[in-house]
């Protein structure tokens, strides 16, 4: 409950810059690519329950539903302002919708995509799967796009037992860190 409540007054706290941010950056994705402004993913949550988590939109609209490290050439893919939304991470920004409805929490482990059925698995063999998917968590902030599934569960698994307040918000300075360095970020 109290994870719940901090997550909610740091939205809250935010909120205004946060939604200035998000004005611009819809704006420049409609004018750069056609489609939508968001991209709803199915993302697997607690006890592998589906739910639609929301990000700007990166890609084409034709591209295939797979992680964008199973693409061939991801690069082809990518909408003209994509490649800098990823990189600031300023894609994940929507995600917080997802906090504010519960599916998500500020801290956790990144949800897999619905068809990742080997992170699912390995997640659900640990104990992983209780808990709440984040917007950043500890694999994020050790590695993010470069880490191979069984490490990104180690993480994950580590965070389980680790977690804690205080704990939480060394993952947010980290993360904070690491975005403004870049660093893990695959394009």
């Amino acid at each position: 409950m109290a994870k719940r409540a901090f997550d909610l007054a740091m939205i809250l706290a935010t909120a205004m810059p946060i939604l200035a941010v998000c004005l611009v950056v819809a704006i420049l994705v409609k004018a750069t690519s056609p489609g939508p402004v968001l991209y709803w993913s199915d993302r697997v949550g607690a006890h592998s329950r589906i739910f639609r988590m929301p990000k700007f939109r990166t890609m084409r609209t034709d591209t295939p539903v797979v992680a964008t490290h199973l693409l061939q050439n991801p690069a082809q893919w990518i909408t003209p302002i994509g490649a800098f939304l990823r990189s600031s991470s300023l894609d994940e920004l929507p995600q917080l919708l997802s906090v504010l409805r519960g599916d998500m929490s500020l801290v956790g482990p990144r949800p897999a995509l619905y068809n990742q059925a080997d992170l699912v698995a390995a997640r659900r063999e640990c104990g992983v799967d209780a808990l709440q998917p984040g917007i950043t968590g500890w694999a994020q902030i050790n590695g993010r796009d470069e880490l191979p599934i069984p490490e990104k569960v180690a993480y994950d698994h580590e965070y389980l037992k680790r977690q804690s307040f205080v704990f939480d918000l060394r993952i947010i300075l980290l993360t904070v860190v690491n975005v403004l360095q870049r660093k893990g970020v695959s394009h």
